[in-house]
């Protein structure tokens, strides 16, 4: 028996060894060359921030605009106050007595004298029917007439802390910010006339092509933190500057075209009235130019300053009006039907240029949709309508309206395009 357990063992040991012998034989042969690490996918570099003009165009206005808890919290007495508005009324009566130094008409000026596009916030005051409130963020035609606004603003404001209009006036006011950041500024202006004075809360602030103003009439002794309004106004320009450089970070603006001039053989009914250029006439371009861009057609000088020359077709069929820059030499704008210049030529609109698919005669409901996030405005003084649409660049399209453009009944009485660059600055001093 013990001889039997041993063989059993050393067969069992036999097996066993051939059995991890062939199983050793089996296994495959160690890879002598590393796995290979996996490439990393090419990372998408992040676009450049944008640093070109900041221009604000359209509903990008209402990035200026503070909440009506804000306005509340710093400014008394307020009673019910509008939606944002895209409408914008003007007085534009000028005149009146001429301040002592003459720089201090800047803070009496009508701001939006000059401006292409605004939104508008307004409000009540309570107690009174007269007293009123609103702020205007106006759209120039550049980052120059901006900046010359607010030159003329900082220098009143250190100028004009006491000033003499009919009586001896004041504007008591804070700035806040220097150097690069934005500035602003706020305060309470007291106009002495012969029969009295006037009190008004103001505020400034800029960035870009945008300027801002506040303004609220001084009721009862009222008065404001002139410095906390003045800092509301530069946060929100602050805020708006943001917006805008990563907007157009991520969606960058396409440079104008080059206006591709019109065959001056064509109908004039078939030209298109553009910021660029109407039909040959190119915005921008030499007067002399662009009259002889038009052979054989009939042009009449201005009777008086401030009038335009007049292009009338051979055929006596269809006229433009065609107004120069402050020099007299530059085209600045193009004109055809209502221009509300006495004498002005009379032409039935089909006769006549038309802007983007939109004629004299057709309702301004259809420049509102050729052109969106326009600005309807109401001239008291002269009882003039318009709707008016602008360019990032400060091109400017006026649609003229005879009545309310809001209406859905108005009718487009004239149509005008502009290089609104070259309009000429206020000046005061």
């Amino acid at each position: 028996m013990p001889h039997a357990r041993s063989f059993t063992k050393l067969v069992l040991g036999l097996v066993t060894a051939g059995a991890l012998f062939g199983l050793s034989g089996c296994a495959p042969e160690p890879d002598s060359t590393p796995d290979p690490t996996p490439t990393a996918a090419p990372e998408t570099p992040e676009p450049a921030a944008y640093d070109g003009p900041l221009h604000f165009v359209g509903d990008e206005l209402d990035w200026f605009l503070p909440s009506e808890d804000e306005i509340r919290a710093l400014l008394p007495g307020i009673a019910e106050m509008s939606e944002p508005s895209s409408a914008l009324e003007q007085i534009s009566d000028g005149g009146g007595p001429v301040p002592v130094p003459s720089i201090c008409g800047a803070l009496s000026a009508e701001m939006s004298l000059g401006s292409v596009a605004a939104r508008t916030l307004t409000w009540t005051l309570e107690g009174s029917d007269n007293a009123v409130g609103r702020l205007h963020v106006l759209q120039l035609a550049d980052e120059a007439q901006v900046a010359a606004r607010m030159d003329q603003l900082r220098a009143a404001t250190e100028q004009c802390a006491s000033y003499v209009l009919e009586r001896e006036s004041g504007f008591d006011a804070e700035m806040v910010g220097d150097g690069d950041d934005v500035q602003a500024i706020a305060g309470t202006l007291t106009e002495g006339y012969v029969d009295g004075e006037w009190r008004y809360h103001k505020g400034y602030a800029s960035m870009g092509n945008v300027i801002v103003e506040l303004f609220q009439t001084g009721v009862d002794g009222s008065t404001i933190d002139a410095e906390a309004v003045a800092e509301m106004l530069r946060e929100h320009s602050g805020s708006a500057r943001d917006a805008l450089i990563a907007e157009l970070t991520a969606n960058p603006p396409t440079p104008s075209e080059t206006p591709t001039a019109a065959d001056p053989s064509t109908p004039w009914s078939a030209w298109e009235m553009s910021t660029a250029a109407v039909g040959p006439i190119v915005l921008g371009s030499d007067l002399d130019a662009a009259l002889a861009a038009v052979p054989g057609a009939r042009a009449v000088e201005p009777e008086w300053a401030g009038s335009p020359w007049w292009l009338t077709a051979a055929d006596g069929s269809s006229s433009v009006g065609i107004w120069t820059d402050e020099s007299g030499e530059l085209v600045e704008s193009v004109t055809v039907g209502v221009s509300n210049v006495y004498g002005e030529p009379v032409h039935p609109g089909a006769s006549l240029p038309s802007a983007g698919g939109v004629r004299v005669g057709d309702p301004v409901s259809a420049a509102i949709t050729a052109f969106p996030q326009g600005t309807f405005v109401t001239v008291i003084a002269s009882g003039e309508y318009f709707y008016e649409s602008a360019t990032r660049d400060g091109g400017f399209v006026r649609f003229r309206s005879d009545r309310d453009p809001a209406d859905p009944a108005a009718v487009v009485t004239g149509i005008g395009v502009e290089d609104a660059t070259l309009r000429a600055p206020l000046v005061f001093g």
